[in-house]
Order: structure tokens, then sequence, then C-alpha cells
């Protein structure tokens, strides 16, 4: 069956329609802000691909139960009348189920409140194929990655090729699970965003579209969120200028500033290694190559710092750990002591938050990219900030703060520090 892509697909999700056909990847996380048409887009994916493939079934999943109906099973109707194809599909409302009646393929519909709900999940009994096509919608409603690779681990059996979709409209806060999720690059694993300003102005309507352009003029913020599906934050993020991106090695070829720092960690906390380049004139710096484990002994350590270090920098190590540091000097690395002094953590972030930008590659350094993006300042019983920095979940970023100590000393403790010998 041949359909004009341009009358029922967004511009903005050409290329990932091209994706799935190829078969390459089997995770796709669909962010995007309101209208952004990725709920349409993944119903005619799925009435597509169980028309082409005779084996193919679907299980639709929302967390509540009583949304069903309403949201993902009225959307593929939706999607099964654009494509005019309604005479070879039933319609069945109790139990809520779809069925291609020239194969009796099915898309079955379930929720994820409880124990019972999980019974059924896991009791999925697919009469011909299998479950292809599993579709999380509102995602960022369960729970956390636990619960979805569980019920994935139930509905992901007896085929060989599955396309699992993951909508949402990203929550405000960097820190909520599904946000985390897709900051870090993971193997067969797609991550789109879309918005309305990417869908055909008639597909949508003036109305929507005024709506739209007037929260913008009234309150920014909440437009950044709700229409162009951003994770504005709660007001809480220690650094707001991290840029994610890939560094390439040409890039990485040109660095005349390389700077080495190491956090200590072992049996509980993870010991970080990281390298950035740090460009003066421009205030900024380069996340690009990172070594982050627990358990790692300094041996190990070493042997790991020698194969992945470029450049013939010092490496500035916390100096609460004298024998680490002399055993790695030991083990033929250029290795020092931070000199830390009074109020160096607070001097060293307020360093780090004033920089033009920090780049940080996700797939060379995904530690760093998570805790950098993450941290955020602590709250007190009300839930207000203050504006003390948590001691946790950090490693990467007092790596970076060890790294540029010379850059970042400042004469008053320069002037403790002389008063201290």
């Amino acid at each position: 069956m041949e359909i004009q892509l341009s009358k029922i697909i967004a511009p903005s999700f050409y290329m990932l329609h091209k994706d799935l056909k190829s078969d390459l990847n089997t995770h796709y996380w669909l962010k995007g802000g309101r209208m952004s048409t990725k709920s349409s887009f993944i119903s005619i994916e799925i009435i597509l691909g169980m028309m082409k493939d005779k084996i193919a079934n679907a299980v639709v999943l929302r967390k509540v139960g009583d949304t069903l109906a309403d949201s993902v099973y009225s959307q593929l109707i939706w999607a099964i009348e654009k494509l005019g194809v309604n005479y070879y599909w039933e319609m069945k409302v109790s139990p809520l189920k779809l069925i291609y009646k020239p194969t009796g393929q099915e898309i079955l519909f379930r929720s994820a409140n409880n124990k019972e709900d999980y019974k059924k999940i896991k009791s999925i009994k697919i009469k011909k194929g299998y479950c292809k096509y599993v579709w999380y919608e509102e995602v960022d409603e369960f729970f956390g990655m636990e619960e979805i690779r569980s019920i994935n681990q139930s509905l992901m059996r007896g085929g060989d090729i599955y396309k699992v979709f993951y909508s949402f409209n990203p929550p405000k806060s960097v820190n909520n699970w599904v946000n985390a999720e897709i900051i870090i690059p993971k193997p067969k694993t797609v991550v789109h965003h879309s918005t309305y300003l990417d869908v055909p102005k008639e597909w949508l309507g003036e109305p929507a579209i005024l709506e739209a352009e007037h929260l913008k003029k009234v309150n920014e913020l909440a437009y950044k969120n709700e229409y162009l599906g951003e994770a504005t934050g709660t007001g809480g993020a220690v650094f707001t200028n991290i840029t994610l991106r890939e560094i390439t090695n040409e890039e990485i070829d040109k660095y005349d500033n390389i700077l080495d720092g190491n956090d200590f960690g072992y049996a509980v906390d993870p010991n970080c290694y990281l390298q950035l380049q740090y460009d003066k004139t421009r205030r900024r710096i380069f996340i690009f190559n990172e070594i982050y484990k627990v358990g790692m002994s300094n041996i190990e350590l070493a042997e790991q710092i020698k194969k992945t270090k470029i450049g013939h920098s010092f490496i500035t190590c916390d100096s609460a750990e004298p024998k680490s540091i002399d055993q790695l000097r030991s083990l033929g690395l250029r290795v020092k002591g931070a000199k830390k002094g009074p109020d160096s953590i607070e001097y060293g972030i307020k360093f780090l938050q004033n920089l033009e930008s920090i780049v940080i590659d996700p797939k060379r350094c995904p530690n760093a990219s998570k805790e950098f993006s993450m941290y955020e300042y602590e709250k007190d019983k009300l839930g207000n900030f203050k504006s003390k920095y948590p001691d946790e979940n950090n490693h990467s970023i007092d790596s970076a703060r060890y790294a540029i100590e010379d850059y970042t000393i400042s004469n008053t403790w320069q002037i403790s520090n002389r008063k201290l010998m």
C-alpha cells in the first residue's frame, strides 16, 4: 500500500519514517510539545507496519487504564480512517482491541497501574506472530526505566525485529527520569524532537496556533515547555550553560590547552577522570574524555589513562588521597594534588557557571553529561532552593574543578594559604 507521505506525516518525521523502514533501530523516543503530531506519526507507523507484516502485532500502554480509550485507542482509529482502510479493521470496545480482519493480527491496549495490570501484561498471548510494536504513550507517567524494562521483557519475545515507541512531552525538571534517560546515547536507540512549528499550519488550524503564540507572549517559559517541548527546569539548575553535542576527532586534534582532573573513588563512589580543553579567549570548556568506574584500583586506573589520555598534561587529583597520588606517580603518570583551600568548591563551581559554554560529548562522556545536566541546588524542608551545592552525583564536576584549578584560584584564598604556611 503506497501512501503519499506528505499528506499524513509532518516533514520532521520523514527521516524517522525511513529509519523505521531500514530496521536498524529498536527504541524510538519521541519527545516534543503540544501539536507536534508525534502520536499521529506513531499511530500511522503501527497501522502501516502491521498491514505490511502479516505476523506483526502491537501492545499500546498508558500508565492509567481510564485514559486508554480517549487517547491511544482513538488515535489509532484516526490513523485507520486517515489511511482509508476502515474496511480492513474491526474495532472492539470491551475489551479495547483493534483487529486486522484479513489475518487476525491484533492491537491490544493495557494499563500498568497495579499488580493486576502487570499480571495481564505478562499473560498476553499473541494468537498469530509476535508483538513487534510496543507503544508507551506519555511514558513520563511511568515510574522509571526499571518498570519499562520489566514490561519490555514480557512483551519482546518470539520475534527478531521490534519497534518500541516512547512518546512524551518533556517534564520541566531535567532531573525527571525520562529527561535523564535520553541524555546518554544508547545502541539501537533514536531520540527525536518535534514541535508544532514543524507541522503544516493548515493541519493545526489558526485558533490552535494563535493560542500557542499568545502563551509565548504572556509566559515564554511555559510556552517553551508546553509547545516547544523543552525541559525548562525548575529554577534549581546549577549549570545553565551546558551544551551536549558530538566533539569530533578533528576538533580534538586542534586543542592546545588540554587539562586533566581526577576524583578518586573505589568501593561506593566511582573514580572519575576527565580531560577537557579550555578556550580562554572564548571562555568555553570542551569535555571530551572520561574514565568513570566503581571499584577501580589505582593500577587499573593508570592503565586506562595511558590508553586513553591525549597529550602530556599534568593530571590534577583530589589531594585528600596523597597515597593514591604517589602510587599513580610511581606508575609513570604526571600527577599533582589539587591545591584546594577555603571556599575552593564554591570558586570552582562559580567559575564553571560563568563560562560562556560547557560543551560535553554525551557519547564520549556519558556520566559527565548526566551529572552536569542534572546537578541542582539543595532544597530546604519547604522545597525552596538553597544556595548550597549538594555533595552527591558530582564526581565529574569535582574532576573538572581540579582540572581548571589553576584558572580559578582566588587571590583571597591564595593569601589564606600563605598565612597557613
